[in-house]
């Protein structure tokens, strides 16, 4: 019936409607109208008017096993909410469809049955759910389905459903890749073939004995349930060993429909067992919640997008994580280490800022402005990289990550908080004077270029652009604040892209395979290549992640003018360098109102190139190794009473009696090493 002809109608009224008499029908809509007036319905009055009239309770019960009567539901237990693709993106694009134009269904199914008559099976699931337990076994009873369980015919779909499943997990559980995974079970007996060999012995006695019932003490039930725990154990054990081997998207998905079908295997395993009476009922009811349940999850692209991106970015951050122990600072000495990386990275910069400027003085079309700045961001990037020098805002991207598998990895006690908040102390100390070894050298060595170029030349270089400079670092005149979290931005998606190339790398066993690479050892010798495949382990994360993060910096202005869009980056480190052009370019004629803005700007944008680098990589972590956000208030109270206490351990390297603990928490959790399979 269309919506606009739908009247909300008392579900008694419907009742007395449709089951006055015999009604033979297969029709949907006498259910499909119920189902839509059943959520407004208080449960007691329609069990008080079935009780009250038998009649119609006869005829609605025969409608109702009529109506299911020959329907197969093993699609509803077999691919309801479990994955049908072995990609990600082809499953998203299904379920979308499916969302938007729901696919047609085969007519005499259960599956067909429940879209036709629930529009909104969650909700639907709900109500049912949330009513006494008691009045819904009355109205199974009074339907007479309450024996559902113990019928032939539904015997035979939930065996038959169990074999489709199982026949299945044996076909991706051995999948030369996804036994790979778990090799420590290449010398024990497969516990998905024994399943398998089980499910054909309790289909012989089904076969034999149609009355079969399944009970608890029964020697099959027990086997099943051993293999089928065996069976998880292997998924788990393949996801934990992702760690050390990497993974591919294509096997993450496969262990997530192997661990999805078992799941499910298990689920019609329970509700076939019946040790008493009262059992009967209960597992009739258990199996219709079951069927809603999957029904309504079906096309749920939040659950994909969970289930499919959870281990990614696990193994993404584990490879942050363990880069991310360098950058904090425990000791005086590497605390004056980071300074000096710091200040090296500024140099760099300094010189980057002049070059860019030279560069936007070229003429030419925004895309060769964008190749031009680019190259210029990503070849200073690696440079710093590869010196071993440091770009401040790299940091919070890594040290998310460390901190991140330490809550995770360690015992949530008051003692654990203290040491994690005397942890916070370090990272941020470490922070703070990078940021301050980045700009202390690029403000000057900008500076000294520029005026040594105007001695050179005789010309101000930096006159032209001066106003503009200074006013794009005015927060009140521009969008620096703004363009300062899209530079955040980019620089956790450079973490990202490190994570998942150090995983690719592992996964792929790239550095083995130059090492063992016929053509290097036959032209280069066998010493060679595998100086060039420990070179690639080391440095290949590093060098394409600042790479990209080069390439995003350098586009994103000439794009934003492509578009018409007010875009562009701002970063602390840049920000100091053009600040220190725009003054010379001024012949250092500024009002004190330009001065003082001008260096506040400078360490706003570093907070929030921090803060939203930080922020996203530590939701990325914390979500990946699954830390509970209700400790987190917990430990923000922590970290804060910590800073109360001891506010210049925040910015000095003070001695601590819980820098070893500390340093423990650290170490006992970051460390993961490849290993070959």
């Amino acid at each position: 019936m269309p919506l606009y002809k739908r009247n909300k109608t008392d579900f008694n009224t419907l009742l007395s409607k449709y089951f006055s008499f015999r009604n033979e029908t297969k029709s949907l809509e006498p259910l499909s109208e119920l189902m839509l007036n059943l959520r407004a319905s208080d449960f007691e009055e329609i069990l008080d008017f079935l009780r009250t009239n038998p009649d119609v309770t006869e005829n609605f019960a025969f409608y109702i096993n009529h109506v299911f009567e020959g329907k197969p539901f093993n699609l509803s237990l077999t691919e309801a909410n479990i994955l049908s693709e072995n990609a990600f993106f082809p499953e998203f694009k299904k379920r979308l469809l499916n969302k938007i134009l729901p696919a047609v269904e085969h007519e005499n199914t259960v599956w067909f049955l429940v879209d036709a008559t629930s529009v909104r099976p969650t909700k639907d699931l709900q109500y049912f759910q949330n009513l006494p337990e008691e009045q819904l076994s009355e109205f199974f009873r009074l339907l007479r389905i309450d024996d559902l369980i113990l019928r032939p015919k539904v015997k035979k779909e939930l065996l038959f459903s169990m074999n489709i499943l199982a026949w299945r997990v044996i076909g991706n559980a051995m999948d030369v890749e996804v036994v790979n995974m778990a090799p420590e079970y290449r010398n024990f007996d497969n516990p998905f073939l024994a399943l398998q060999n089980e499910l054909d012995r309790l289909n012989e006695n089904y076969a034999e004995n149609p009355d079969f019932t399944l009970n608890s003490k029964d020697v099959h039930y027990k086997q099943i349930k051993v293999y089928l725990e065996q069976c998880l154990d292997f998924v788990t054990l393949a996801f934990k060993n992702s760690a050390k081997y990497g993974i591919s998207s294509k096997i993450n998905q496969s262990l997530i429909k192997i661990r999805q079908q078992l799941n499910r295997m298990s689920d019609i395993h329970n509700v076939m067992v019946i040790d008493e009476e009262e059992d009967v009922v209960h597992k009739s009811k258990q199996l219709f919640f079951h069927i809603l349940d999957y029904k309504s999850h079906k096309n749920n692209l939040v659950d994909l997008v969970s289930d499919s991106t959870t281990l990614m970015s696990h193994l993404i951050t584990n490879h942050t994580a363990e880069t991310g122990t360098h950058y904090i600072t425990s000791s005086r000495r590497d605390y004056m280490s980071m300074f000096l990386k710091a200040s090296g990275g500024g140099i760099i910069v300094g010189c980057l800022v002049v070059l860019k400027l030279f560069y936007g003085s070229l003429p030419g079309s925004d895309f060769s402005h964008a190749i031009l700045y680019a190259t210029n961001y990503a070849m200073g990037f690696i440079m710093i990289y590869l010196m071993s020098f440091t770009l401040a805002t790299k940091q919070p991207a890594m040290t998310a990550a460390t901190m991140a598998k330490v809550l995770s990895e360690g015992e949530n006690t008051q003692k654990n908080y203290v040491d994690f908040a005397h942890l916070v102390s370090k990272v941020f100390r470490s922070q703070f004077i990078a940021f301050m070894g980045n700009v202390a050298l690029a403000f000057p060595v900008a500076l000294a270029i520029i005026y040594g170029l105007d001695v050179l030349f005789q010309q101000n270089f930096a006159a032209e652009k001066a106003t503009k400079i200074l006013q794009d670092h005015d927060p009140f005149h521009s969008k620096a604040i703004f363009h300062a979290c899209i530079a955040g931005f980019f620089l956790f998606i450079s973490g990202i892209i490190s994570g998942n190339i150090g995983n690719s790398s592992v996964f792929y066993s790239i550095p083995k395979r130059i090492a063992k690479n016929p053509f290097l050892n036959y032209f280069l010798g066998k010493k060679a290549a595998e100086n060039i495949s420990d070179y690639y382990a080391r440095n290949s994360a590093g060098i394409i992640s600042n790479f990209w993060f080069g390439v995003f910096l350098g586009i994103t202005g000439p794009v934003g003018l492509f578009l018409g869009l007010d875009l562009d980056i701002r970063h602390i480190t840049f920000a100091a360098g053009n600040i220190a052009l725009g003054f010379y370019g001024k012949g250092f004629v500024v009002d004190s109102y330009t001065v003082w803005i001008s260096v506040i700007t400078v360490f706003l944008i570093g907070f929030f190139n921090f803060a939203v680098s930080f922020g996203l990589s530590m939701v990325l972590a914390f979500r990946s190794r699954k830390v509970n956000f209700g400790e987190v208030t917990e430990i923000y109270k922590e970290i804060f009473r910590y800073f109360m206490k001891n506010p210049l351990r925040f910015f000095l390297p003070l001695r601590s009696d819980l820098d070893d603990s500390a340093k423990e928490m650290v170490d006992n959790t970051v460390v993961t090493k490849s290993e070959d399979r």
